[in-house]
């Protein structure tokens, strides 16, 4: 059989019966649409993760108290914790390639301005008690009047900033700056308003109040800070600057009683376990894919058999078993290929439309997928379609015949 001839022949069979090619097909094209459109959906939500995490930078190393690990026995006396203070904030501060230190305590609290004429409005936002340089170690924005200024580290003047939401509920259009209001029932003077920043994983930034951190200790009688921040020069090695930490704290407390993270490790964590989401979706779509490929099994399966004179005389007329293997397994391919191209046409149409009807929703197509589903999707076919090829090439060709 000529080269030529070998391409007709297997497409002649296909357009034959074009229903039942196509409903071969469409088990591909389904599998193919379903694993385009659900990667695409996962690995948008992976780099809407990643974005959102990083906007305040990547050279950020969060401390914690207390140690992770795990003890095999009680450790008595020492494992008692020494909390984090803002003496060790301070100290931070003086670590090589550290350029700034913010200490954090976070909670919940009432915030009241009262208007006059028994004008009163209150509202129950996230309150930060935070360190002067919180805008330049997170990267946000004052947009009307200071943020909190140097102050003494123990006894702090009792002055707020507001939230970009904060201020519009409260005040309106009446500029907070100077104004008094309650904040836990202590009063405190507006110096300053936030740039509104929106929603950064679920958290409003737009609706909290910042107070000195010395402060926050007072009114949510804590013991020593939640966290302390600390931002390092983003050509420093995270490595070196870890250990200029683990080094200071553990000489003030006497011990590593202390968690430290990089941001760069948060992130790769966070990354991996998001790759695993997209593939297990991607994988639930290549369901479909096996789905499609016991169609083509199926049909092949049966033209074989319809075909059996067809096959006699070709191997009457010297067509090798490898040219009749190859041409079963070409029918089986453009089945393959036709599913893959239509699922292809399909999954991009279908995340398009999903991202403009939600444009909410983070959709980012990778073409790494999209290869991966067509080569998958290809090579379901071929190894559809092998048993039944393997099958016509065995065929005794007088017996072929013989059933004419």
């Amino acid at each position: 059989m000529r080269a030529r001839d070998f391409l007709p022949l297997a497409l002649g069979a296909l357009i034959d019966k074009p229903m039942r090619s196509f409903l071969a097909a469409l088990g591909i094209a389904v599998g193919v649409a379903a694993v385009i459109l659900l990667t695409a959906i996962g690995e948008g939500l992976h780099r809407f993760v990643l974005a959102e995490f990083t906007q305040f930078g990547t050279n950020i190393i969060a401390i914690q108290p207390g140690k992770t690990q795990t003890h095999g026995a009680s450790v008595g006396m020492f494992g008692s914790v020494r909390p984090l203070s803002l003496e060790d904030a301070e100290a931070l501060k003086r670590v090589p390639q550290v350029t700034a230190c913010v200490p954090v305590v976070q909670g919940n609290a009432e915030v009241e301005w009262s208007a006059g004429q028994g004008d009163s409005r209150s509202r129950r936002v996230t309150l930060y008690a935070v360190g002067p340089d919180f805008p330049r170690a997170f990267r946000m924005a004052v947009a009307l009047g200071s943020f909190l200024p140097p102050d003494d580290l123990n006894a702090p003047r009792a002055f707020a900033v507001l939230g970009a939401k904060v201020r519009q509920e409260l005040f309106g259009e009446l500029s907070p700056l100077g104004q008094r209001i309650r904040v836990g029932g202590q009063r405190y003077r507006v110096v300053g308003v936030m740039a509104a920043k929106g929603q950064v994983l679920g958290f409003d930034l737009d609706d909290t109040v910042y107070i000195p951190a010395a402060r926050g200790l007072e009114l949510f009688n804590r013991a020593g800070l939640m966290e302390i921040d600390v931002v390092h020069d983003p050509e420093a090695r995270p490595e070196s600057v870890v250990a200029g930490i683990r080094r200071v704290l553990s000489a003030r407390h006497g011990s590593e009683d202390f968690t430290i993270t990089p941001q760069q490790q948060q992130l790769e964590v966070m990354s991996s376990v998001l790759d695993v989401l997209t593939f297990a979706v991607g994988a639930l779509g290549g369901i479909s894919l096996l789905v499609g490929g016991v169609g083509i099994l199926a049909l092949m399966t049966i033209t074989v058999t319809e075909r059996t004179a067809e096959i006699g005389l070709l191997n009457a007329l010297g067509a090798g078993h490898g040219q009749i293997m190859a041409l079963f397994l070409g029918e089986s391919a453009g089945l393959a290929a036709l599913g893959g191209a239509v699922g292809l046409s399909i999954g991009l149409a279908l995340a398009q439309l999903l991202h403009l009807l939600l444009p909410d929703l983070p959709v980012y197509l990778s073409w790494t997928y999209i290869l991966a589903a067509e080569g998958v999707a290809f090579t379901i076919g071929i190894l559809a379609g092998l048993a039944p090829a393997r099958r016509a090439a065995r065929m005794d060709p007088v017996e072929a015949l013989r059933s004419e």
